[in-house]
């Protein structure tokens, strides 16, 4: 008995190949009619909403307020040294509740501050800071520097006169030539006096 030549390959099955197996007809008509059927819902049920429907908003209600808040400005730049509540942190950061600085006769001491900050010893209401208050003159425009002066000096108890940007402006102008923070009670003692 002889077998045939290459028995081997002949009991192999042949290399599986891939098919096509397209999507079903069935499956491309039902996707093919909710497509339609949702463009034609779109079509049928679109109305244009006239202006009447609106909440009556135009655009000059969305402005910005073209006045300064001070006390935005005031818990923006200074709560975290002087405290939501004004009583600053004892021995690190002075109050500005009841201090002589804040309620001074002329607004233009506190301007003064704020606009080139205080660097080293400062005396209030008796006690002694040395700690640094950081210059505003480049940050603040006359108006903010007015509505945080005002927001300061006649909230957290103290009740002293307002000012405005004309007199900011003034200020400013005066001391254009301060390049760096005022010494503290040696710069600022005097202010006190002169006025």
């Amino acid at each position: 008995m002889t077998e045939p030549k290459f028995s081997q390959q002949q009991r192999e099955q042949p290399e599986p190949s891939e098919g096509s197996r397209p999507v079903p007809k069935l499956v491309l008509t039902i996707i093919a009619g909710l497509f339609i059927w949702a463009v034609y819902y779109l079509y049928a049920t679109y109305k244009p909403m006239p202006p009447s429907l609106g909440d009556n908003r135009v655009a000059a209600d969305f402005a910005v307020p073209v006045s300064a808040d001070g006390g935005q400005l005031y818990a923006a730049h200074c709560v975290a040294c002087h405290q939501a509540s004004g009583k600053g942190l004892p021995g690190v950061f002075p109050p500005l509740s009841g201090s002589e600085w804040v309620s001074a006769e002329d607004p233009g001491v506190m301007i003064k501050i704020v606009l080139h900050g205080v660097q080293g010893l400062l005396t209030v209401e008796g006690a002694k800071y040395d700690s640094l208050m950081p210059h505003f003159h480049d940050k603040f425009s006359d108006e903010e520097i007015a509505a945080l002066v005002n927001h300061v000096r006649t909230g957290f108890g103290n009740s002293a006169s307002t000012t405005d940007a004309k007199y900011v402006a003034q200020v400013r102008e005066e001391t254009r030539d301060q390049a760096t923070p005022w010494k503290g009670d040696e710069d600022l003692r005097p202010l006190l006096r002169s006025r």
